[in-house]
Order: C-alpha cells, then structure tokens, then sequence
C-alpha cells in the first residue's frame, strides 16, 4: 500500500490559518494594531506633519496683532564737515515703535479661515493614514498566519510522499509495481519540497513585513475575532462611507479652504489702515556742540502716533493675476473632491464584492476538500485491491492539497477584504476598533495648545524619535515546528 494518512495529515485537514498559542508568548490581532498604533514611524510622522500643519492657524493670525520692534543703532562719527562747528562726534539712537493693524481688506480674516479649515483636511488625512497603517497590519497579520498554514499544508505533503515513496520502493522489491510508479512517486516528493521551499520562502517574507508594520516578531499569532458591523449591501456601505471617509472629508475640507484662499488674494486690491506710535531717544555722549556742548541738550526723547492708510492705486495686474490663480485652484480642487468621491465609491463596491466573493469561496472551497478527502480515502481503498495506481494516489493528494491552499487563502482574503472595507467605510480607525493600551492620539489637544499662542520663544523641545527601531529583531526563516502544526484551527467567518 502506498501508506496510511500521516497525523500531520489528519492536523492539517483543518485548514486553518490562525495559530493557538500560549497565554505568555501570544500575540492577537489587537497587539498587533496596538503596537503599531503606538510604534509605527509612518503614523507617528503623520501626526508630526499635522502638528505643523497646526500653526498655519498661529501663523495667519500673527498678521492681524498688533507688532513691537526695537532699534538701536550706535554711530562714531569718524570725519566732519570743517563747517560744521556743532556736530557730535559720537551718538547713540533708539528706537521703539508698535503697530497695530486695524484694516486689512480681509486678507487676515479669510487667511485664518482657510488655515483652520486645511487643520480639518489635515486631521481627515491622518484618519487616512492610521486606517491604511491598520489595513496594512491585518494584511500583514493575515499573511504570516496564512502562509505559515501553507507551509504546514506543504510539509504534511511532503511527509506523506515521503511515506508512499517507502512503500512504493517497498512494493516494487517484491514485484508488485513498476520501477514507473518509483519514478512518479520520485517526482511529486521533490515537486513537493520545491514547494515547501517557497512556501517557506513566502512565510518568511510575510514575517519581515509584519516586523516593519508592527516593529516586533509575530509571536504565535492567534485567531482574529470576527469583523464587527459589516453592511448588508453595497449601496449601505457607500452611503456610510460618503458620510465617513477621512479622504472624502479631507478633500472637501480644502475645497472649502481654496475658497478662502481667492477671498485672500482678492484683498491685495483694498486699502490697508493701521495705527502706530513709537519712541525715538537719542543720546550723544557730551559731543554734540563742541567747545559749546554745555549750551546743548545732549539727550532728547520724542514720540510719535498716528494713523497710516495704504490705498493700492496699480499694481501691474497683480492682485487680478494672484485672485484668478487662487480661483483656477479652487476649481482644481473641485474636481478633486469629486475624482475623490468617484474613488471612495469604487473602492467600497470594489471591497464589497471582493469580500462577498471569497466568502463564497470559502464555501465551495470547503466543499472541494471535504470531497477531495474523500476521494483519497476511496483513491487509496482501491488501489489497496488493485484498481488504482500510485499515480491515481499521487493525484488525489495533489488535488486535496490544492483545495486546501485554496481554502486557507480564501479566508484569508475574505478577512482582509472586510477590513478594507470597513476602513473605505471609515470604520476602521482607534476609535471604532475600540484599542487599548492608553490614551488614544488626539490632534486636537496640540491644536488648542497652539493655536492661541503669540510668544515669540514659545519653542518645543528639540525632537525626539517616538517608533521603535528593529535593528535588533532577527532575521526571520520560513519554517515552522510539528508542534505549531497541530495547532492550526480554523478561522472563523467575516459576516455575509
């Protein structure tokens, strides 16, 4: 006989894609989201570039405060006129002067409108990027699992030809087969290990990639929960995400600063009116005067206030030029919030039906290895009494091998197809996911911390890497142990 199912055999029935591991070394899904929430370089920079894009708001309103500005100026007066009896030989001259904008056409109203609204565009893209970190992450989580089932589906493959190919080696000793049947036992066994071997190949690729996501080793990943909150139908999945999307939201948001932005330019043709007043003190060290310094005052003080108004009379066709610019962008981004419309609705059509599509695979798949165990059991049964050849054997564990890959990557892919599309949706961010492990990000806290200051030295600290290296993180192999086998479980269903 060609030989009975190996126990690895009967493990890797299950087809499954997660791993049970031990309560210490475990990591689940929400580990994997929470570590990568707090650790991951690509989030962290986001978060950094919103930061920045919070003090446009500080730095458009600077333009409407009032301005304080000193000058001090000390000058040795090295030659004189021989006419000039009086002159001083040396001087110093400070300055004090404060403005105070009263009118500016608008310019720093709209400035500060379209700076705030773009802090709202800005907080929709970092919305955007933490759900693709996450899509990211649960793909990659996805792929460890997955591939380290294949691998475990390939090495029970390759054992099992071990075995028929000692039985076949057997059988051929004692003349009941052909040195044919050797031969094609021969080649499945190394077409299996050459399978094995990029399996591996893949497993390990898949661990690097969850390293760079996560910034640690997938440790014996377990099984995913259930995704939450799934739509019954695409066109309820589009009218979330319409309403949800952070990328849909973001280009709204700087259609609507672009409009400030022509309501600016706009205003370079409106008077500007300001009020000033300013101190001048100067003092010239008992020189001015010469021989008759006594009879002079050395030390004079004046001040000055007033109302200056600048009324733009021409200017070339600046302003005009400048306003029709800004109105040839507004209606760039016009476009671009509707091209970003068009693409969130594609996307979540898309994601919909990849996510009904592979759970339907599932099922069939399913189908397809419970038959395909069967058949290999029937396969084997009759060849035990002569009606069936190695190569009929060979066959069938070929097919139950395809099946269950087949199986083991539609759950996979329905899983992630899921997430994708809760997060097209905007459902799939901290919040939703409901993470813990502290505090989440809020970009508004540095908002408010920012947006009022008008200190000229309130400086932050120098910065400072907040994601983890993993430099010291080992290169990861593609092979897993017996033990890890056996554990394979199934996964359970995404909804629909």
């Amino acid at each position: 006989m060609a030989g009975r199912t190996h126990p690895l055999r009967r493990a890797a029935l299950l087809v499954g894609i997660a791993v049970t591991a031990s309560p210490v070394l475990a990591d689940d899904l929400r580990d994997a989201l929470v570590s990568a929430y707090r650790n991951n370089p690509t989030l962290e920079a986001a978060r950094a570039n919103q930061r920045a894009v919070d003090e446009g708001v500080p730095i458009a309103r600077a333009a409407g405060l009032p301005s304080l500005a000193g000058t001090g100026t000390y000058t040795e007066f090295l030659k004189s006129s021989p006419n000039a009896f009086t002159s001083p030989e040396r001087a110093l001259d400070a300055q004090v002067n404060l403005t105070v904008p009263i009118y500016s056409g608008g310019a720093v109203r709209n400035s500060v409108q379209a700076a705030e609204t773009r802090v709202t565009a800005g907080r929709a893209d970092l919305r955007a990027t933490e759900s693709g970190l996450f899509a990211q992450v649960v793909a990659a989580y996805m792929d460890v699992i997955t591939n380290q089932s294949i691998v475990g589906l390939n090495l029970n493959n390759v054992q099992v030809l071990d075995v028929n190919l000692t039985a076949t080696r057997d059988r051929f000793e004692i003349g009941d087969l052909t040195r044919t049947d050797v031969a094609q036992s021969q080649a499945r066994l190394a077409q299996a290990r050459s399978d094995l071997r990029a399996a591996e190949a893949n497993l390990a690729a898949s661990r690097e990639s969850y390293i760079q996501l996560v910034g640690k080793v997938a440790a014996d990943l377990q099984l995913p929960p259930p995704l939450p909150n799934m739509p019954e139908s695409p066109d309820e999945a589009v009218a979330v995400a319409l309403d949800n999307n952070p990328d849909l939201i973001a280009a709204h948001a700087r259609t609507k600063a672009a409009g400030y932005d022509t309501d600016v330019a706009g205003a370079a043709r409106l008077p500007r009116v300001s009020v000033f007043t300013g101190v001048d003190y100067t003092d010239y060290f008992n020189t001015l005067g010469g021989a008759a310094s006594a009879t002079f005052n050395q030390r004079t003080t004046t001040a000055q206030a007033g109302v200056r108004a600048t009324v733009p009379l021409f200017q070339g066709g600046l302003p005009a030029a400048q306003q029709r610019q800004a109105q040839a962008r507004e209606s760039a981004t016009l476009e671009q919030e509707i091209g970003a419309e068009r693409q969130v609705i594609a996307t979540v059509r898309t994601y919909y039906q990849q996510w009904r599509a592979a759970n339907e695979i599932i099922v069939s798949s399913q189908a397809a290895v419970d038959a395909a165990t069967l058949s290999l059991e029937g396969v084997r049964a009759e060849n035990s009494v002569g009606n069936r050849t190695i190569l009929d054997i060979l066959n069938a564990e070929q097919e139950l091998l395809n099946s269950q890959t087949v199986l083991v990557r539609a759950r996979r892919n329905a899983y992630v197809a899921g997430f994708n599309l809760l997060a097209a949706m905007g459902r799939a961010e901290a919040k939703d996911l409901g993470l813990d492990g502290g505090a989440l990000y809020d970009p508004a806290i540095n908002y408010k911390r920012v947006r009022g200051s008008i200190w000229d030295w309130a400086r932050d600290p120098d910065p400072k890497a907040v994601s983890t290296r993993t430099i010291d993180t080992p290169a990861q192999g593609g092979a897993i142990s017996e033990d890890e086998v056996a554990k394979l479980a199934p996964i359970p269903k995404t909804g629909g």
